[in-house]
């Protein structure tokens, strides 16, 4: 699903290229194609050149290991340079690397050229602004408006086209960056570390924070082709890594996904521990040592109910947003928290990093476990958490949650659910997906109020299509 909807004002804007991350699509299939990459930057670099006297306007481009990313690397990067911008090419780099070089090369814009946890077909374009933060819905939007405007009026004169480099120590910086979030002194010498790089974006960087910490590293996932990231490995598929922690008596395995973004953890028992756990994980040990700010955390919706008991019982508080990394960091900015995430493992901690970073919020737990003498078992296990079950039902056409029969049935679920239950129904913003999530202390209740609506959503998408 290429498209879809923003927020603006109090009222809903459809989208013609730009969705919940970016852009994305499959490749060489409209909008991924390098037509729509050469316009995405001729368009952003109209909108961001800012340069200053002191240097040329400039972009930082990164990107994860498919093999559609040279292409749209190419596109993008003479984009830039037709509208006079310089353009720094970072080659494969995890997505908050590329939020983070934007900042300390005083760049104009970051791009990143990655699907995340999507299969290699598929890519996307996701965009920073100076400051290394998704762009706002507004400024994407000038954006999509300059994307289907006449090109020629945007390009430089001849004597001002951009140039572009490579950055040959792009690697080395980030990772003296991720180092530097832990507390001095801290190594993780003795530790056995398991890292599943996803065939991604970390591959190289993550296993050498690791080693340089003084773990003994064993490797999966370091061995992209173009087409085998995140498959059968990363934080969405960690039975190798679990495999791996078990056979080789690891004390912690680490999953990332494509684009290092989030993180899975697989404790010394081959156990997932989730984004939930190592978010209250960090928010305990921060709130410990008087870091924590704001008194609490930020979640989305499809955070457990046991989380937001667990912090409450020690004094904290959860605020809920929509599902999207970004509106996580939207409302910490506003309201001064510095600790949110998902429950996927896309976690934001903003004392160091301003969109999810899997590899410092992996280092973070390791820091705790090192710091206690515990073993990550214990260290990860917080919190119970509440029965909670997840369905996707895939649609064709029409818009199923607007259905009556639909809309009777989730009342109904509501109304089972009671105050000892949530439920979460959304479409997806990056597939033709409706997702039904329900939680509650009745595990069986749970079960019945999610089969139900999907079957009603399911019944909706027949009649339409």
């Amino acid at each position: 699903m290429a498209s879809g909807t923003a927020r603006v004002g109090g009222g809903i804007m459809a989208r013609r290229y730009f969705g919940t991350d970016g852009i994305r699509g499959l490749a060489n299939s409209h909008p991924m194609t390098s037509e729509i990459a050469l316009k995405v930057g001729m368009a952003a670099g109209n909108v961001f050149q800012t340069g200053t006297h002191t240097h040329r306007p400039r972009v930082v481009i990164g990107k994860d290991t498919r093999l559609s990313g040279y292409m749209l690397e190419a596109a993008l990067m003479s984009g830039f340079t037709s509208v006079g911008m310089d353009v720094f090419l970072l080659g494969p780099m995890p997505t908050p690397a590329v939020a983070m070089l934007t900042r300390s090369l005083r760049a104009d814009l970051g791009v990143m050229i990655s699907a995340s946890h999507n299969r290699f077909d598929d890519n996307g374009i996701k965009l920073f602004d100076p400051d290394g933060y998704k762009l706002s819905d507004e400024m994407e939007q000038r954006i999509e408006d300059l994307i289907d405007s006449d090109s020629m009026e945007l390009l430089a004169h001849a004597e001002d086209i951009g140039r572009a480099k490579r950055i040959e120590s792009a690697q080395e910086r980030y990772v003296e960056y991720a180092k530097r979030t832990l507390p001095r002194n801290l190594r993780f010498d003795g530790l056995r570390i398991v890292v599943d790089c996803a065939n991604g974006a970390g591959y190289r960087v993550a296993p050498d924070v690791f080693w340089e910490l003084g773990a003994e590293v064993i490797k999966i996932g370091v061995e992209p082709n173009g087409r085998n990231i995140n498959y059968k490995c990363g934080s969405t598929a960690p039975d190798a890594l679990i495999d791996k922690v078990r056979e080789v008596r690891a004390d912690i395995g680490v999953a990332l996904d494509g684009d290092a973004d989030r993180v899975v953890i697989v404790d010394e028992k081959g156990q997932i521990v989730d984004g939930d756990q190592l978010m209250a994980v960090i928010a305990e040990s921060w709130h410990r040592r008087g870091k924590l700010a704001a008194g609490g955390i930020v979640a989305t919706v499809m955070s457990n109910l046991g989380l937001e008991r667990h912090l409450k019982d020690i004094g904290l508080s959860m605020a809920r947003t929509p599902v999207g990394d970004r509106y996580v960091v939207e409302y910490m900015r506003k309201h001064g928290f510095n600790v949110g995430g998902e429950q996927s493992g896309h976690i934001v901690l903003s004392d160091f990093t301003t969109t999810g970073d899997g590899l410092v919020s992996a280092l973070q737990v390791l820091a705790v476990a090192v710091a206690s003498e515990r073993p990550i078992s214990e260290v990860c296990s917080c919190f119970s958490p509440v029965p909670q079950l997840l369905k996707n039902v895939r649609y064709g056409s029409g818009e199923p949650l607007g259905d009556g029969s639909v809309k009777k049935v989730i009342e109904a679920a509501k109304a089972k659910l009671g105050n000892a239950g949530r439920l979460v129904i959304r479409a997806s913003g990056t597939e033709p997906v409706i997702r039904v999530m329900a939680e509650g202390d009745d595990e069986n209740l749970v079960e019945a109020v999610v089969g139900d609506i999907c079957e009603a959503v399911s019944a909706a998408a027949a009649r339409a299509a």
